[in-house]
Parts: C-alpha cells; sequence; structure tokens
C-alpha cells in the first residue's frame, strides 16, 4: 500500500514510481537504465545529498553509478571493510539508516569516511527480486536525520520496482550481447570454413593442413584468425 503524502513529496514519488513502470528495455543500455534508476531515487528522496548503487558482480561489489564522486568513496570504504550500511542491506536484506554518524558507531570504517565527506545521515535499501538479493540503493544526507522512518515504505516501494528494473535490463542485455557473441561466432566459423576451402585449393593436403595454416598465418602475423581468413576469402574472390 502506498503510504499517503502531502505535496511535493507525494508528487516526487509519483512521478518517480511512474518513470520507473514506463522503462522500456532496450531503450537504454545498462549503464544509462542504472543511471536514470539513480536520478529517480533522488528525485523520490530530495533530502539526499548524495546516492549510488551497489550491485554484485561476481563475489564483489561495486557501484556501476553515482550521483557524485562522494558515493563511491563512501560505498568503497565499506566494501574495502567488508561491512557498512549498504553492505549489511544487501547481505541481509533489511534497510539500514543511521543517524548521527559517530565513529565509535557500528560503521567506524564507513563513518570515518562520511564525517571526512560532510556526510551526517544515510539511508540503505536492499533490491530484491524474489529470494535474490540484486544490490543496494544508497543514500546519503549531509542532515544528522535526513531520512525519517515515516519515508520508509515509500523508498521501500521504489526500491521493490527499481530492483525489478534492474534485473530485467540485466538480463536483456546479457541475452543480447551473448546472442550478439554468438552471431559474431558464427560469422567467424563461416569465414574460416571458405578460406580453408581455398586453401584446399591451393594445396592443402586436409582441412586440418588448411586450419593448421591459418593458426600459422595468425600467429606469425600477431592478427585474429577471422581477420586471416577474411583476408584469403576478399582475395580469392578478387581473383576470380
Amino acid at each position: 500500500m502506498v503510504p499517503q503524502l502531502d505535496g511535493s513529496g507525494a508528487e516526487a514519488l509519483h512521478a518517480s514510481l511512474g518513470a520507473l513502470s514506463r522503462f522500456v528495455l532496450g531503450e537504454l543500455t545498462l549503464e544509462e537504465a542504472l543511471q536514470r534508476i539513480l536520478d529517480l531515487a533522488l528525485t523520490a528522496a530530495p533530502a539526499a545529498a548524495s546516492a549510488g548503487l551497489t550491485l554484485m558482480s561476481a563475489d564483489s561489489l561495486r557501484t556501476p553509478v553515482a550521483s557524485d564522486p562522494t558515493a563511491p568513496e563512501l560505498d568503497e570504504a565499506q566494501y574495502r571493510a567488508g561491512r557498512g550500511p549498504c553492505v549489511s542491506a544487501l547481505r541481509e536484506r533489511r534497510i539500514v539508516r543511521t543517524v548521527g554518524i559517530a565513529i565509535e558507531g557500528e560503521y567506524p570504517e564507513f563513518a570515518a569516511a562520511a564525517i571526512r565527506a560532510g556526510i551526517h545521515s544515510s539511508l540503505s535499501l536492499p533490491l530484491v527480486v524474489g529470494d535474490q538479493g540484486v544490490g543496494a540503493l544508497n543514500l546519503y544526507a549531509e542532515q544528522p536525520e535526513g531520512f525519517p522512518e515515516d519515508e520508509d515504505e515509500t523508498l521501500q516501494l521504489f526500491a521493490a520496482l527499481a530492483a525489478v528494473v534492474i534485473a530485467n535490463v540485466e538480463l536483456f542485455w546479457g541475452a543480447r550481447t551473448a546472442a550478439d557473441q554468438m552471431a559474431d561466432a558464427m560469422r567467424s566459423r563461416a569465414v574460416i570454413e571458405q578460406a580453408k576451402g581455398v586453401l584446399l585449393a591451393r594445396g592443402a593436403t586436409d582441412p586440418e593442413d588448411a586450419f593448421a595454416m591459418l593458426v600459422a598465418a595468425s600467429q606469425r602475423e600477431n592478427r585474429k584468425l577471422r581477420e586471416i581468413a577474411s583476408e584469403i576469402v576478399a582475395r580469392a574472390s578478387a581473383d576470380l
């Protein structure tokens, strides 16, 4: 259920949620989509002076997009320490709020970096799809109490929709990249087979011998096998 907000806060939330719901896969690159989501998060949480997205990359964490240099600096401090609001939000799949950040608190490494940057409160929202943690949305404010608890339900709704969008965009571009790579591999195989046929016609003893000739030329000239094959086929076509 969407909380009942008044004035500009409700308008900002509804505008951000509406924009997220209208994402069309393929219209934006993955990085552009992530940046758009982050921009909308800043609209939904105007108290944030800085924001970043934490995502999983293999077994490591990274910040692929941020609103400014401050967010990745704070995120990296947490990644290096192996603890911090965004790390806990992702691992434990819960909202993590810090108020009046202090060195003697739960996350001293993060606190030290935050104080240096003039950040005095933060909110990290888990990005979860089904039972799979996708990442975390990290919001940083200069005020000690930048993110009151009465906004949690609102921002959770935004994070839930953002997580679905991110997962879908990643799936789309992953499949698109795999398809492009397969198509490229098929084209490479076709031209290599054509080049082998040319070499057989020119005296190679068998297909294995023709392929060995291509490999030797590739190594000798320090060029890709496909380039060598394409050149052989092009020259043979020109001689016809």
